[in-house]
Formats: structure tokens, C-alpha cells, sequence
């Protein structure tokens, strides 16, 4: 009579298993439940907060979410874009549902922000920046931030500079954001502390001469060229603005001064190794005994000492292209050949460079020349192979031969960018 009951159990339990969907399918798992979960609360708390804000929804953050719920994977870039305005709407573009809730749900698996052709309030920045500083009970650990064609006045350029100090952004892209003159001063003041930016991209900011200066001292003191304590490359990307030849070469004499400080130095462990980072013996070691055997000390084991890491341009992608480095205009105080001169220093005493780009700069044939046999000398003193990437405009034996010298360069920032598919 027992044996039958087990079996009819036995029986009962695979008809429920049929019922489910057959012997084999499992149940989901509680790590899949508690994403999906997640996720449905932060687009429920989006929508919610885009329609007490009169605020459009923007469809590539539902696509996103929605995209990550079939996945069962977390949601770790997040792309804001909204389609165009058509005349008669009453709801606008914004910033804020999207931050609101971001804080409402504790949504920390975030690493990459991208805001597309918006206008923010300067209360939005604020809300912002407070999101991406370490303060508060919750982290948010967004490690890049692209405010891309986006109206941002000189006020919130510094206050997001500040904000970038204490964060944990590594990747900072403001492309196509008209910065000017006043707003990348205001910006790099704030980014002239101690940060973790490893790759800057201001293209087509308007920027102007006098932010080469600017870039200048900024490349020489912060952690945009540093770069120690991560696997991330040091890039600066100033493509498409008029730095012109006296601001490419006030920002390329930073880098020309360093190098030549430390090919004067001998070699050491530093030149070796660009984080500067170098470990010593501990204090207390252990010290063999008279017999051969290793004594142990008592206390306290002390922590290897470490020098700091120096300070200085350890840049190793630089990109100028279309910045009006050429020979035309009035009242230029600093030519063509005065900058191609000073690359050329770059180009053969720095250890780190390994890109960069001078394309849609006029320097001419002659200038063409220098580089080429700068790429020479570099080749001849064993370096690491440059990719270059120039302008056609000089003789065809001079620009296969400045080619033949160099890696091929493919350019990542155009001139005039698709926005994302919304």
C-alpha cells in the first residue's frame, strides 16, 4: 500500500511538471527575477516622473529598458535622446525624470551617460552632479559622461568640472556643446583637481587660441594624463575648433618640455614605466641568522612603500584635426612651420605618444617634410610606431612616404555626427 502511494505521488508530481511546460524547464532564476524587477521599477518610476513633469518620454531609454528585460542583463549605458518638437506639443524635452529615477530605485549598475540635443535647466546640472559625486548613503559609479550638442551656459560648465573632481568619471565627451573661450576656462578650473579623467573629448566646442593654454596646464597637472591605477588611455580629443597654430603649439609645449626633461634624465624605473609607480623592499623584512635560518621580527607588518607617481603629460592619443593650423589669416603671431617644429620635438623624444591626428590642418609640403623625417628619427631610435594621420594637401611622394613611417589612423570623430537611432 505504500509503494503505491509513492508511485501515484510519484505520478501526480509529473503531471504537474507537464502542466508547467515538461521535465525540463526550470524556473527563473531570483538573480533574473530581481533584474527584471529592477528594471520594470526604474521605467515605471521614469514614466511616472516624465508625466508629472510635463516631460516627454524619451524612447531610447524605454527601448533600452525594455531591450535589457528580454536580455535578463542589467542596464549599464543609458542613452538619452527625444525626437524633434512638433508644432501644438505641450510637453518638452528633460533631464530630471530620468535623474529622479535613477535616486528613486537605487539604480547603481549605471556606468555610461549620454544626453543628445538638450537644453538643461541649471537646477538639472545641479541634480546631476550631485549624482555622479561621492556623497551621500548611495553611489552611483558612472565611469563616462557624454553631454553631447547640448546648451550648457558658463555657470553649469563649472559647476559639472567640480562635480567631475569627485566623481568616479573616467571618460568625459562634450562634443558638439558650443563651450567657447569662457566655458572651458570655467570647466578646466574644475577639472584642475585631483580627478580620474583619462580621455577628454571637446570637439567642435569653439574653442579658441587661447584654450590651448588653457589645455596646456591642464594636461601637465591632472589625471588626464596621468592615467596611473588603470588599464584606460589617455586621450585629448580637440578636433574641430580654431585652436589654430599659436594655440596647437602652447598646448604641444607642454608636452615637448616634459619629454625633454626626461630624456635628460637617465633611465630609471619611472622612464620604464609611465604610472610612475614603483615598489620598494618593506622595512621589516625578514634577515637570515648566522645558521642559515630566517628569523621572523615581531609587531606589526608594514605596508611596501610606494613613490608618488610624477607629474606630467603622459598623453598618448592626441587628435588636432580641423583646428586651422595653417599659414592663412591676419595677425597670426605663430606660422605653420613654428608648430610642425614643435611636433616634431613631440614626435621624437616622447616614449608615450601613439596617436595622433593633424588632418584638415593646411601644413603645407615643406612642413610635410619635417614630419617625415621626425617619423624617421623616431623609427631610428627604436620607438613605438606613431599612427599618423595628415592632410593630402603636399606632394604625393612626401605623403606616401610620411605613410609608409607610420601606423594607419582612423578617425572616431566627425565632423558632422549621426545622433543616435532614437
Amino acid at each position: 500500500m505504500v509503494v503505491g502511494c509513492e508511485i501515484w505521488g510519484e505520478q501526480m508530481s509529473r503531471d504537474e511538471q507537464a502542466k508547467r511546460g515538461g521535465k525540463g524547464t526550470a524556473r527563473p532564476s531570483s538573480k533574473t527575477s530581481y533584474v527584471s524587477a529592477s528594471l520594470r521599477q526604474f521605467l515605471k518610476s521614469y514614466e511616472r516622473h516624465c508625466v508629472e513633469s510635463e516631460s516627454c518620454i524619451s524612447p531610447s531609454v524605454r527601448r533600452d529598458v525594455l531591450r535589457c528585460i528580454e536580455k535578463e542583463k542589467n542596464m549599464t549605458k543609458i542613452t538619452l535622446t527625444f525626437p524633434e518638437n512638433t508644432p501644438g506639443t505641450h510637453v518638452s524635452p528633460s533631464l530630471w525624470p530620468l535623474l529622479q529615477a535613477v535616486r528613486d530605485t537605487r539604480y547603481t549598475h549605471g556606468r555610461e551617460l549620454t544626453v543628445w540635443d538638450l537644453s538643461p535647466r541649471q537646477q538639472d546640472v545641479a541634480d546631476l552632479c550631485l549624482l555622479l559625486e561621492k556623497r551621500g548613503r548611495t553611489e552611483y559609479p558612472f565611469r563616462q559622461l557624454g553631454l553631447l550638442d547640448c546648451r550648457l551656459d558658463v555657470w553649469s560648465l563649472g559647476r559639472l568640472g567640480r562635480a567631475v573632481a569627485l566623481s568616479s568619471l573616467t571618460v568625459l565627451c562634450l562634443d558638439y556643446t558650443p563651450v567657447g573661450e569662457e566655458g572651458v576656462r570655467a570647466l578646466l578650473c574644475g577639472l584642475e583637481g585631483d580627478n580620474h579623467v583619462l580621455s577628454l573629448s571637446l570637439c567642435y566646442c569653439s574653442l579658441g587660441p587661447s584654450s590651448g593654454t588653457l589645455l596646456g596646464a591642464l594636461v601637465s597637472r591632472s589625471a588626464v594624463s596621468l592615467g596611473y591605477l588603470t588599464s584606460l588611455p589617455r586621450d585629448l580629443y580637440v578636433n574641430g575648433n580654431d585652436l589654430q597654430c599659436g594655440g596647437a603649439t602652447e598646448l604641444v609645449d607642454v608636452l615637448v618640455k616634459h619629454a625633454e626633461r626626461l630624456a635628460l634624465e637617465e633611465p630609471s624605473t619611472l622612464a620604464a614605466d609611465p604610472t610612475g609607480i614603483t615598489n620598494s623592499k618593506p622595512l621589516r623584512s625578514s634577515t637570515a641568522s648566522s645558521k642559515g635560518k630566517k628569523r621572523k621580527r615581531k609587531g606589526k607588518k608594514r605596508k611596501s612603500v610606494t613613490t608618488p607617481a610624477e607629474i606630467g603629460p603622459w598623453l598618448e592619443k592626441l587628435h588636432l584635426s580641423d583646428n586651422a593650423i595653417d599659414t592663412f589669416g591676419l595677425g597670426r603671431t605663430v606660422t605653420a612651420m613654428s608648430f610642425t617644429q614643435t611636433i616634431c620635438l613631440l614626435i621624437k623624444l616622447s616614449t608615450h605618444l601613439v596617436e595622433l591626428d593633424l588632418s584638415e590642418n593646411h601644413i603645407g609640403d615643406e612642413n610635410g617634410k619635417l614630419l617625415l623625417e621626425a617619423l624617421q628619427d623616431r623609427r631610428a631610435g627604436e620607438k613605438t610606431v606613431l599612427k599618423v594621420k595628415v592632410t593630402t594637401q603636399m606632394s604625393a611622394d612626401t605623403f606616401a612616404a610620411i605613410l609608409k613611417n607610420s601606423k594607419k589612423l582612423k578617425s572616431v570623430k566627425k565632423k558632422k555626427k549621426k545622433k543616435a537611432q532614437k
